[in-house]
Order: C-alpha cells, then sequence, then structure tokens
C-alpha cells in the first residue's frame, strides 16, 4: 500500500513521521502547499477546494491506496467532502485527535488549541461531544501566532513561550486536564508547553492516527518509498523538514499543475 499525505506546509511533516516510523516499508508521499499556506485564515469552499486539489495529484501521480489529511483545518472543513468523492480511504486528524483525549482525561475537561479556522468549525467541540458517553467541558483557543513561530523555527524560545502562556493559561486556569493539538505544526512545541504545564496531558494527532491507519489493514511490504513536495520553495519548510525527518530530497512542483480542471 502507498500513502498519500497533505498539509498546508511543514506542520504536516509531524504526521508524516510518525506514519514513516510506524510503518517503515510502506510507500509515502506528502505534499506541502507551501504557495498557499497557511489555510487557517481561509473560508471552507477555499479549502474544500484546495484540499480535492491536492489529493487528486497524490492519487492521479502516485496511485496511493489512502490519504492522510494531515492539517487540522483541512480535516475540520474538508474531510466529508473528501470522503464523499474519493474512491479510496481518507483519515483525517480530528477523530483520532478527539478519541485519544477521551480515553486520557479524567476530569472530562479538555482543551483544544488550533487556527482560527479549525476552532470556528468546532470540529472537535462536536466530535469529542459524539463520541464521549460522559458530559464533556471543552475549552477552545484560537492561537494564531504559533504556526508562524514554528515555521521560522522558534521551538524553545522565550517569544515563544510567552505566546504560548499567553493564549494557554486561560484554558489552563479552567482545570483542564488534557489539552488536544489541534494544528498539526504544535507537536513540535510539546517539549516548551509540558514545561510550563506539567500536569497536561498532551494529545497529538501524528501519533494518534496510527491506529486508524492499521484498522484499514494496509499492506505493509512495499519498497519504503518516501517523497517530498512543495508548491513553492520555503527555506522555513527545509529547515523543519530536516529536523523533524532528516535530509529527504524535496521535489517543487508547479501550482499550475495541481489546479488545473
Amino acid at each position: 500500500m502507498s500513502i498519500g499525505v497533505f498539509d498546508s506546509g511543514v506542520g504536516g511533516l509531524t504526521v508524516f513521521k510518525s506514519i514513516s516510523e510506524k510503518f517503515q516499508q510502506v510507500d509515502m508521499y506528502y505534499i506541502g502547499d507551501t504557495a498557499r499556506v497557511p489555510y487557517g485564515n481561509k473560508s471552507m469552499d477555499t479549502v474544500i477546494k484546495y484540499s480535492k486539489e491536492l489529493a487528486n495529484f497524490l492519487i492521479s501521480n502516485f496511485h496511493v491506496d489512502l490519504i492522510v489529511v494531515a492539517c487540522n483545518t483541512a480535516s475540520s472543513y474538508a474531510i466529508d467532502y473528501l470522503k464523499n468523492n474519493l474512491t479510496i480511504p481518507v483519515i483525517g486528524v480530528v477523530e483520532p485527535g478527539a478519541t485519544s483525549a477521551i480515553s486520557i482525561t479524567k476530569n472530562n475537561k479538555i482543551g483544544v488549541i488550533g487556527t482560527q479556522a479549525t476552532i470556528k468549525s468546532n470540529s472537535y467541540a462536536n466530535i469529542l461531544r459524539a463520541l464521549s458517553k460522559n458530559g464533556l467541558n471543552v475549552y477552545q483557543k484560537a492561537c494564531p501566532l504559533l504556526v508562524p513561530l514554528v515555521e521560522e523555527g522558534k521551538i524553545d524560545h522565550k517569544v515563544t513561550e510567552i505566546i504560548v502562556k499567553e493564549y494557554l493559561d486561560e484554558i489552563v486556569d479552567e482545570g483542564v486536564d488534557t489539552l488536544i493539538l489541534g494544528c498539526t505544526h504544535y507537536p513540535v512545541l510539546k517539549p516548551l508547553i509540558k514545561k510550563i504545564y506539567p500536569q497536561l496531558n498532551l494529545v497529538d494527532s501524528s501519533e494518534a492516527i496510527i491506529n486508524y491507519i492499521e484498522k484499514i489493514g494496509i499492506n505493509k511490504f512495499e519498497k519504503g518509498i518516501r517523497n517530498i513536495y512543495v508548491t513553492d520553495e520555503s527555506s522555513s519548510f527545509e529547515i523543519l523538514k530536516n529536523m523533524l525527518i532528516g535530509d529527504i530530497p524535496t521535489f517543487k512542483i508547479d501550482l499550475d499543475s495541481i489546479t488545473k480542471d
């Protein structure tokens, strides 16, 4: 089996890395839409359009057997469209993260941080309440500055620590014991968040998604191909890519080649 993974930029590489380490012989293809990042401030219609184009690129060029939407905004806005219009399985990051959070929380107080679009969509709050048999209190917070800080490589930086506290103190004060990192950039900040709030259980969808992939019953014995594609050159992408997954080559594709009908 081959797996196609897409994201608006570099954040989805945390998901790519997790899957790659678990299924080392599976062929994997990743595309980061660096020409149109971020998705978090765009409309639902635009996110669906972009997601359809990226999924079709992976299917048309590499005949992937599974699409992983490694973007919380796209998972919030486009997952139903993709599932209903593609002929192969599609897995997003929202449901795995929500399921994991429910299994971990002890006091049924769960925090969610993400982009403006992810929080506005209420995708996590809706699925948390739908999946939980107990009453949940869900506290959400949009954290738009965290993505550019990660992409600038300011992972363990005083400025980032100040911004994290500015965003998270409010929901931590509500007594949450579990925090969903509702953006695939955020797992890079886990050590920093854990340092500030050691009491929190952090939910990383890039880890939670593994169980969902295993349930599909994939063929684990392919060639182990790893290809990375971007829609525009990005030095920050290269820096974080090298930090997360090493020196896998990056190939630039023309945006026009995936936007044409």
